[in-house]
């Protein structure tokens, strides 16, 4: 097998890599929006699976990566699997009650989350900068969605649940990273995301339309494109470094918003988005900053 990247080698290609793939994952997500209005999320995320798992499937063979059945992260894997399905299914089900802009600031906790739990997890070291770019991003995510009254309990605890859910598969996947290959992490969670969601197929399943067929299979493409940089991106840089830049994943989804649905931001909202900006590339000086310290 190709020996893996060292941990920590390289955060700012890490940086880049897990920004191009948030970017990917808003697509995703607006995809998604798109396809919920006509069908289930299980019969969504099982098409979407069938080509992420394929995708990785030719990523190992091209790379001599061994079986996924020969790792010693059986488990691992499959629990990030089961966190990352749970996180799905609760999201995505809670959009159907809140509006966009209760879920968008109650799930983007998730890379506070992360932070935290890098520390007690992966016994990470925190520094300031990463704190005040986490802390500016989540601000951010605030001013942003400009929530408004108090959402129903249930669809809120699902959100909030979601975005544990995705918080601990984000240090799952540095833990896992030191020792597994990302193309076999690709396999596992689609391989468990198919046997779980095709279960539930003979129960709610609806003959996609043309364009619900684009659309499905497209979206399996484009997230096994993100889920590889994601992945590789935690090769290269700690959790607690690419937190903050998940925050993007919003920006991205006002642009695309925009030019799908017409949304016009507010003025808020470029607030926000501000805040989201200055946190990433705050980050990014801070960590080349480092980066030129170790090697003077």
């Amino acid at each position: 097998m190709p020996p893996l990247a060292p941990p920590d080698s390289r955060p700012l290609t890490g940086i880049a890599l897990a920004s191009i793939g948030y970017c990917l994952f808003a697509i995703q997500d607006a995809a998604v929006k798109w396809l919920v209005a006509s069908y289930e999320v299980p019969q969504i995320l099982f098409l979407r699976s069938v080509v992420i798992l394929l995708v990785g499937m030719t990523i190992a063979r091209r790379q001599g990566q061994p079986p996924i059945w020969r790792s010693r992260n059986k488990w691992a894997l499959t629990s990030r699997g089961l966190l990352l399905l749970v996180a799905w299914l609760s999201f995505y089900n809670a959009s159907r009650y809140l509006g966009l802009a209760d879920l968008t600031t109650m799930y983007f906790g998730a890379p506070v989350m992360a932070v935290v739990l890098s520390i007690l997890i992966l016994k990470e070291k925190v520094g300031i900068a990463r704190w005040l770019a986490v802390i500016a991003g989540f601000l951010g995510v605030i001013v942003a969605a400009d929530p408004s009254g108090r959402p129903d309990f249930l669809p809120a605890a699902m959100v909030l649940f979601a975005a544990f859910c995705w918080a601990w598969g984000t240090v799952l996947i540095r833990l896992i990273n030191r020792s597994e290959s990302t193309a076999n992490q690709m396999i596992a969670t689609s391989g468990l995301f198919v046997l779980v969601c095709g279960a539930a197929l003979p129960f709610i399943w609806k003959m996609p339309d043309a364009m619900g067929w684009a659309l499905m299979l497209g979206l399996g493409l484009v997230s096994g494109v993100a889920q590889y940089l994601l992945y590789e991106g935690y090769r290269y840089a700690p959790a607690s470094a690419l937190a903050p830049v998940e925050y993007t994943g919003l920006v991205w989804a006002f642009i695309y918003g925009y030019l799908l649905w017409q949304d016009i931001p507010k003025p808020h909202v470029f607030a926000g988005a501000a805040l989201i900006v200055a946190a990433s590339l705050g980050l990014v000086w801070w960590e080349a900053r480092a980066a030129r310290l170790r090697t003077a």
